[in-house]
């Protein structure tokens, strides 16, 4: 534990990353524009706002052919609970949208530390019930669903997942858990690598985590933390999961660990474990990424074919 792990001083780090990351990024991909990553999987986009608190923009992905009345995929995207859309998941979604058949809901959820947990949960679980209610307005089948996303955002789709098995309403499908973040009881600066630099680093752990939720005795939270040993609810009925784990990630052990609770449960349609790949080996590396992203879509087709 640093000084980083102290709300206040997390929430600065965490403010100042949200202006210094973009551009870092930005930089590295020599200004690339991430929407223009696997250009042969081409989709329409609309942009739409749904009415939830706070409200949440949407971008809208249709292939060509999509009927409209086909299933639909919300897809929550990644950046440690604190980095909003920056389209980084957009080949995802468009290869997700040609190859499944499906129209891809890709959400702007409310970021830390402006919007701390429970926040972005309970808006998340809004939009996936708005996107179930309103299809037929917006040429989709709200009553084959499924969510999905990367690292945050995974984490994000496993408390929607479970919130809806709690409360009822729209029941997902299928949930698609990309590298997420699955036990904040557990420091980042414990978890292990075997790599002597992996992409998540103990200090930037330790500010996503303490900016997304400051009060470390809520990291127990299951909408938190499913993957922790305190969690012990019974996941019966749950929607099924595609958990997919990457060997050299520091969550890679807290990811495999839920699916193996998932399977007991009779809920885990397949773990995926990406051999020699870190964090968010995706974005730099497309045939690797394309790989896991088809694998994403076959398992949302599957899910979704009546």
């Amino acid at each position: 534990m640093t000084l980083l792990s102290h709300p206040p001083v997390a929430r600065f780090v965490a403010k100042r990353l949200q202006t210094v990351l973009p551009k870092l990024l930005a930089r590295q991909s020599g200004g690339a524009d991430p929407r223009h990553r696997l250009p042969q999987f081409a989709t329409s986009r609309t942009e739409l706002v749904v009415p939830s608190s706070p409200p949440a923009p949407l971008v809208v992905h249709r292939a060509a052919g999509t009927p409209r009345d086909a299933p639909v995929h919300v897809n929550f995207h990644g950046g440690g609970y604190i980095l909003g859309q920056d389209h980084g998941d957009d080949a995802l979604c468009r290869v997700v949208a040609n190859q499944a058949g499906v129209v891809v809901v890709d959400v702007d959820y409310a970021v830390a530390p402006q919007h701390p947990f429970p926040v972005p949960v309970l808006q998340a679980v809004e939009v996936v019930r708005w996107v179930a209610e309103h299809g037929a307005e917006h040429g989709w089948d709200g009553s084959r669903l499924t969510v999905g996303g990367q690292s945050a955002g995974g984490a994000i789709a496993a408390a929607v997942a479970r919130t809806l098995l709690r409360e009822g309403g729209p029941r997902p499908l299928l949930q698609v858990l990309h590298y997420p973040p699955l036990d904040l009881t557990v420091p980042v600066t414990t978890k292990h690598s075997p790599l002597a630099k992996p992409a998540l680093t103990p200090w930037m752990g330790e500010v996503f985590d303490t900016a997304y939720v400051p009060d470390a005795s809520r990291r127990s939270d299951p909408l938190v933390s499913p993957a922790s040993a305190g969690d012990i609810e019974d996941l019966t009925g749950i929607a099924p999961a595609v958990v997919i784990a990457c060997a050299h990630d520091v969550l890679h052990d807290e990811d495999v660990r839920y699916a193996t609770r998932l399977e007991r449960a009779g809920a885990l349609a397949e773990l995926i474990e990406v051999p020699d790949a870190d964090h968010a080996y995706d974005m730099g590396d497309d045939v690797r990424g394309l790989q896991t992203y088809e694998a994403i879509a076959r398992h949302v087709a599957k899910a979704t074919t009546v």
